[in-house]
């Protein structure tokens, strides 16, 4: 699983960027709202001090989410025909990884996954089963951003592979002909082992943190 623990300085910086967003969404006093923004500054500046991002980028990251803090939610689809799997080739990075992407506000998860897989894959599927919901910083490198993974188990209906701009390759393989690498947090070798158990097994039940 090759599980991690956020460093302490990551935990700080969440912890401190998440009563700033608390406190700018509640309060109304200008005083205490004035003292919430310099928290949220403090937030960046640590960030910032142990990454090589700039202050003002994480700042612009944080002012993005504004409201209550909470983690983001990232979706992949698992598309499984004949004993292999859909991966798409990312730009990016050049990486692997399955279908997927960051759900859009007011879209259900499941038809988030199958509009990501049609966008960058070209096909047309169902999704099915929830294979899983990961912790995904705990699987790789770390970010500022908390976020959980949803993987879904897709049946097809339809299609054809077509890359788009985020995708420069789509293909099938089977389990021992995963390609590397994998795409930066989008997908690790966890979460494809856990989408064959789960087409294996259809009892199989849902895997979380």
């Amino acid at each position: 699983m090759n599980e991690q623990i956020p460093p302490k300085w990551l935990a700080w910086a969440r912890r401190v960027e998440a009563i700033a967003e608390a406190g700018l969404h509640y309060s109304d006093n200008e005083y205490d709202l004035e003292r919430y923004r310099q928290l949220r500054q403090v937030a960046a500046e640590i960030v910032a001090e142990h990454t090589t991002l700039p202050q003002e980028e994480v700042l612009a990251h944080f002012e993005l989410t504004a409201g209550y803090a909470t983690p983001k939610v990232d979706v992949r689809a698992a598309v499984i025909e004949q004993g292999k799997i859909l991966m798409v080739r990312e730009r990016i990075d050049g990486g692997w990884s399955l279908p997927g992407g960051w759900a859009d506000v007011d879209d259900m998860p499941g038809n988030a996954a199958e509009r990501e897989t049609f966008e960058e894959a070209g096909y047309q599927v169902k999704a099915e089963r929830l294979v899983g919901v990961y912790d995904a910083n705990r699987l790789a490198e770390f970010r500022f951003h908390h976020a959980f993974k949803l993987v879904f188990l897709c049946s097809m209906n339809g299609g054809q592979a077509t890359t788009s701009y985020e995708t420069s390759d789509v293909g099938w393989f089977a389990q021992d002909e995963i390609p590397q690498p994998f795409s930066g947090t989008r997908i690790g070798q966890r979460h494809i082992d856990d989408c064959f158990a789960a087409y294996q097994d259809p009892a199989r039940p849902t895997i979380f943190d």
